[in-house]
């Protein structure tokens, strides 16, 4: 039984370099679409693409939409179903319109890979997702153990994020240097930090706490006048791990080394939030908590603006259209409350108002 077919190994290599080089997606986006395409492959024996007929798209529909998550055991989800196919449309999309497809595909058979309207709906409706309060993830910094300094780091680690909103990624690759203390700021260089889109911008520290950004000073100071790092060293330099009593592998400081992907940082997550007794929240939970702090503490337009750039968006709408969703317990504080008699409106809120309907009316008509 075919594993593969060499002239679709081709086609593929030259379509994740275009994704790549012409497209600037990053590895993991590729990843998605490989594992889109194997999975489309396996169904139909690796059969050369040029066979591609519109039947195959309506079998795979049905074979996919039987499939479970190995995981969760439960079948794969309507999300799930509408991304895999929407990257194998597009893909033969393409394909259609390379030399020595052309002739062999029909560019209109590609709809068949669509789901159902009212799929579609159920696969892109945004819901609420589970934010961490302020207080949430203070209680887990207060549980946390430092008397190490590995501990410290881990402690730390969780102070910054919420002191930044600053992404695990990004967090893994920065540098001591990019932290300035006196100006309570973070500079986010895309030369040697891995930034979402590769964006450079600055960020300053969330007004959170004394309390949280006085774990991160004391971190950078013991970095720097006990462990002698330089400016250039990990700002969460990786676990040392060496060779213990009976061959047993343990913890021993650090290397002055970056993590090399951020899934140390979201484990170190894990363990402070279950140790805490609380949920699991990832790192990038963080900025819409800080997202949620916004909607209570912004009262202009220049307020929530400057809010917005300090999580690294160039739109306002981006920031509350992706992360400021409005938790039910506000939200049926909020409808209580227009209920009940007002004396006068906030001309801030007005102003507000007036200038995130601008900022929409601009996005929709570029």
């Amino acid at each position: 039984m075919l594993k593969h077919n060499a002239n679709n190994e081709r086609i593929k290599r030259q379509y994740f370099i275009f994704l790549k080089e012409a497209k600037r997606q990053d590895d993991s986006s590729i990843d998605g679409v490989a594992k889109a395409l194997n999975r489309f492959e396996n169904h139909t024996k690796f059969k050369d693409f040029k066979a591609f007929h519109f039947e195959q798209a309506i079998a795979f529909k049905k074979h996919l939409a039987n499939q479970e998550n190995k995981l969760t055991g439960k079948k794969l989800s309507k999300s799930t179903l509408n991304s895999t196919l929407r990257s194998l449309k597009v893909f033969f999309e393409w394909l259609s319109m390379q030399s020595g497809y052309k002739s062999w595909l029909n560019f209109t058979e590609m709809e068949y890979f669509n789901l159902s309207e009212k799929e579609t709906r159920v696969a892109t409706a945004k819901r609420q997702k589970p934010v961490p309060t302020i207080e949430q993830i203070k209680h887990v910094i207060e549980v946390m153990p430092y008397s190490t300094d590995i501990e410290q780091r881990n402690r730390a680690l969780i102070a910054f994020t919420l002191l930044t909103g600053a992404r695990d990624s990004a967090i893994a690759s920065m540098k001591l240097k990019h932290v300035d203390l006196i100006a309570n700021s973070v500079f986010q260089d895309a030369r040697e930090v891995k930034t979402k889109f590769s964006k450079t911008f600055t960020t300053y520290f969330f007004p959170v706490g004394d309390d949280i950004q006085k774990i991160v000073v004391d971190w950078i100071s013991y970095l720097r006048e006990e462990l002698l790092y330089s400016n250039d060293d990990p700002l969460f330099p990786k676990t040392n791990v060496i060779n213990g009593e009976n061959r047993v592998f343990k913890a021993s400081g650090f290397k002055k080394e970056h993590w090399s992907t951020a899934s140390s940082i979201r484990d170190i997550f894990k363990d402070a939030f279950e140790t805490a007794g609380l949920p699991y929240f990832n790192p990038h939970s963080f900025r819409n908590t800080l997202v949620v702090l916004s909607q209570t503490i912004c009262q202009s337009p220049e307020e929530v603006k400057a809010w917005s750039q300090n999580l690294g968006h160039d739109a306002v709408m981006t920031t509350y259209y992706n992360y400021g969703e409005v938790q039910q317990s506000r939200q049926s504080e909020i409808i209580k409350q227009l209920g009940k008699p007002r004396s006068s409106t906030n001309h801030n809120v007005i102003e507000l108002a007036k200038a995130l309907a601008v900022e929409m009316a601009h996005q929709n008509n570029p």
